[in-house]
């Protein structure tokens, strides 16, 4: 009386011999490949999306846009470089950041609604 543990049963020798001479062939494939199908359209393809939006803000900032960073901060374009950006966040506070790390361009007005 085991519970956990199925009992083993022999095939019949018919049964055996029949399917001996076949092989999977592409039924096999149909799960793998769906996977990876799946996960190039659900993961894979947007997150290419979101980088390539994410070049072209970088690659549109302009010396006056207000800019909120990675970690939050907002502040004004005031020096542009080719790999760096200075971000005025307050009266006479000015801090460096790679062009990288600007997550969102804000609209205009927004650093004086605050």
């Amino acid at each position: 009386m085991s519970f956990f543990i199925s009992e083993a049963l022999a095939e019949a020798p018919a049964a055996v011999a029949a399917g001996a001479g076949q092989s999977p062939g592409l039924e096999g494939l149909i799960m793998p490949i769906g996977l990876v199908v799946i996960l190039y359209f659900f993961m894979i393809r947007p997150q290419m999306k979101r980088q390539k939006e994410h070049k072209a803000l970088v690659n549109d900032l302009a010396k006056g846009d207000e800019v909120q960073t990675e970690g939050g901060m907002m502040g004004r374009i005031t020096e542009m470089g080719d790999n760096f950006i200075k971000v005025e966040i307050a009266d006479n506070v000015e801090i460096k950041l790679r062009r990288q790390a600007v997550a969102s361009v804000m609209p205009k007005g927004t650093l004086k609604s605050m």
